[in-house]
């Protein structure tokens, strides 16, 4: 299968990098329901809903969590958008970092991802590629990363994806190594703005550049 960067499918990968955090003002409210941009009158409702401290070991901020990843990030109303932020405790910590989505380490954004019901595209690495992941953003080189993230993206797909002249591979299988995002990786996704193409070159060099351990 090929992924056409025009499709709704191809822009996944932008979605699960920027749809959560970019609601999300600078990290210093004082106020954790204002970590997500949402109306008074839903700050009043939320106000009104939450839990008290008193309550709060009962299971019922718990069940209530859960309830709210149940409807999915797309029909999640702003109130149980602001809950999810004021009450999961790590997913506060991450949006305080007042951070873009692609500054993130690997495990936040694999966090993220999963708390928010945004499709978990990070699971798909496994912790060597992770490591590399935060290496890249870690040195300023947000293509290198995004690279990672495509193929991340790739691997949604399952066993079976495009290569070069028609063939096809396993990305669940498929080690990421510069010889692989040129025979592989980079002909699955299909991008005429060329940024997708862009983005494994950067990635393709960063490996490169790379010393060996």
């Amino acid at each position: 299968m090929i992924i056409q960067a025009t499709s709704r499918l191809g822009y996944a990968a932008e979605l699960v990098r920027t749809a959560s955090l970019r609601q999300t003002p600078a990290a210093s409210s004082a106020n954790p329901a204002d970590t997500v941009r949402i109306s008074q009158t839903a700050r009043d409702a939320l106000a009104a809903s939450a839990p008290s401290s008193a309550t709060n070991d009962d299971g019922g901020v718990a069940a209530r969590l859960a309830e709210i990843r149940t409807h999915g990030p797309v029909n999640r109303s702003a109130e149980d958008q602001a809950y999810l932020f004021a009450n999961d405790k790590r997913l506060a910590e991450i949006a305080a970092q007042g951070k873009s989505p692609d500054a993130l380490t690997a495990d936040d954004l694999d966090y993220l991802q999963k708390a928010t019901g945004l499709v978990n595209t990070m699971a798909n690495l496994s912790p060597a590629e992770k490591a590399l992941y935060d290496k890249a953003v870690a040195s300023g080189n947000k293509e290198a990363a995004a690279g990672i993230g495509q193929i991340a993206l790739t691997r949604m797909m399952g066993h079976t994806a495009g290569g070069a002249n028609g063939t096809t591979y396993d990305p669940l299988n498929t080690v990421i190594t510069a010889a692989n995002i040129e025979k592989y990786f980079s002909h699955s996704i299909v991008d005429p703005s060329g940024k997708a193409a862009a983005n494994f070159q950067a990635l393709i060099q960063f490996l490169q550049d790379k010393p060996s351990t």
